[in-house]
C-alpha cells in the first residue's frame, strides 16, 4: 500500500519571496521528504491577482494541512492595512514564535559558539495591536497591552518543553516587572510557578534592556530565551544581527492546531526578479517544518548541508561575501545532500 504524502500549504509570498520558495522546494525534493505541495498566495501578489491581501482559499488550505512554510509578505503602507503576519497568528492561534540563531564556520559574525533559541509569545502583549487609538486632532495615541496568565503559561511550558527535548540546560526568562509591574509582573509570576515542575532545568530571570547589554556582551551565555511578545520581536532580531543577519534567520509559529514556517527577512522588492537573493533563511525554516513533521533526520542532513556549503564559502550569495546566484546556492546545498 502506497503511503500517503504530508501535504503543506506553500506561500510563495512578495519580492523575491517565489525565488527563495522554489530553491527552498527543490532541496526538500533533494531531501525525498514525500511532501504534497498545495501552492497559495498571500499579499502584494495575492492582490495583484485580483484577491484579498489574504484569501479565503489560502486560510482553507493551512486548516486543512496544519503546515505551512511561507516566503516574506508585503504588508501595504498606509490606514487600514493590519501586519498580515499577525492576522495569519491570531488566525490560526500560533502562539509561539520560535527563532534560534547559531554561528556557523564561513559567516561573517563578531562572534563564536553562539546556539540558542528566542522563544516569543506571538499572540499577546503589546505587538499585538490592541485597542490602538489616536485622538481626532492627531495630540494623543494609546495602544493597550494585554498578558493573561494562560497565555503566559502556555509560552512559558513551551519554552521549557523545548529545552528539555533538545537537550538545553538554561533558560533565560526576559520581563520588565521593575516597571511594568501589572504586565510583565504577571510574566515573571507565572514564571516562577512554571519553572518548579522542570527542576532538571536552570533559570535566570533579566531585565530586558540588561538582557540585551548580555547578549553584545557574553552571548555565549544564553541557551533558551522565552519572553512576551514585543521584547521578543526586538531581541530575536538582535540575536540574527549576531550570528551573521537576518539571512540567516528562520523562524517558527507554533500553535496547537498549525505551524507556519518561514523565513524573517522582508521581501527586499528592490532585487526581487534578479535571483542574487539568499535563501537560506528560507531553507532553514524548511528544516525546522520537517521537524514538526517528525522528520529529524532529513532535517538534520539540510542543516548540515547548508553548514557545509557555507563553510566551504564556494557558492555563496552577495550578502555572504560571494557571486553566487539563488539557483546556485541552492545547487550546492543540493549536491552535499
Amino acid at each position: 500500500m502506497t503511503k500517503s504524502k504530508q501535504k503543506v500549504t506553500i506561500i510563495p509570498g512578495d519580492g523575491i519571496g517565489p525565488e527563495i520558495t522554489e530553491a527552498t522546494l527543490r532541496v526538500l525534493d533533494a531531501v525525498d521528504a514525500g511532501l504534497e505541495y498545495d501552492r497559495q498566495l498571500a499579499g502584494l501578489t495575492a492582490i495583484e491577482a485580483g484577491g484579498e491581501l489574504i484569501p479565503e482559499a489560502t486560510l482553507d488550505s493551512i486548516r486543512e494541512t496544519s503546515i505551512a512554510l511561507k516566503g516574506p509578505l508585503t504588508t501595504p503602507i498606509g490606514k487600514g492595512f493590519t501586519s498580515l503576519n499577525v492576522l495569519l497568528r491570531k488566525e490560526f492561534e500560533l502562539y509561539a514564535n520560535v527563532r534560534p540563531a547559531m554561528t556557523r564556520p564561513g559567516v561573517r559574525s563578531r562572534y563564536q559558539g553562539i546556539d540558542l533559541v528566542t522563544v516569543r509569545e506571538n499572540t499577546e502583549g503589546m505587538y499585538s495591536q490592541e485597542r490602538q487609538t489616536l485622538s481626532e486632532d492627531g495630540q494623543r495615541a494609546e495602544s493597550v497591552s494585554v498578558i493573561t496568565r494562560t497565555g503566559a503559561e502556555r509560552i512559558l511550558r513551551f519554552a521549557y518543553d523545548l529545552a528539555r527535548r533538545q537537550g538545553r540546560k538554561r533558560v533565560a526568562v526576559v520581563h520588565k516587572a521593575n516597571i511594568l509591574k501589572a504586565t510583565s509582573g504577571l510574566f515573571l509570576d507565572v514564571s516562577r510557578d512554571v519553572r518548579e515542575e522542570y527542576p532538571g532545568i536552570e533559570t535566570v530571570e533579566m531585565i530586558v534592556d540588561n538582557a540585551c547589554m548580555q547578549l553584545v556582551v557574553r552571548p555565549e551565555q544564553f541557551d533558551v530565551i522565552v519572553t512576551t511578545n514585543l521584547f521578543g520581536d526586538i531581541i530575536s532580531d538582535l540575536c540574527a544581527g549576531l550570528v551573521g543577519g537576518l539571512g540567516m534567520a528562520p523562524g517558527a509559529n507554533i500553535g496547537d492546531d498549525a505551524a507556519i514556517f518561514e523565513a524573517v527577512h522582508g521581501s527586499a522588492p528592490d532585487i526581487a526578479g534578479k535571483g542574487i537573493a539568499n535563501p537560506i533563511a528560507l531553507v532553514l525554516a524548511a528544516a525546522m517544518m520537517l521537524e514538526q513533521l517528525e522528520m529529524n533526520d532529513k532535517a538534520a542532513r539540510i542543516q548540515n548541508a547548508v553548514s557545509a556549503v557555507i563553510e566551504s564559502g564556494d557558492r555563496l550569495t552577495r550578502d555572504l561575501g560571494g557571486e553566487a546566484t539563488t539557483r546556485e546556492i541552492a545547487d550546492a546545498i543540493i549536491e552535499r545532500l
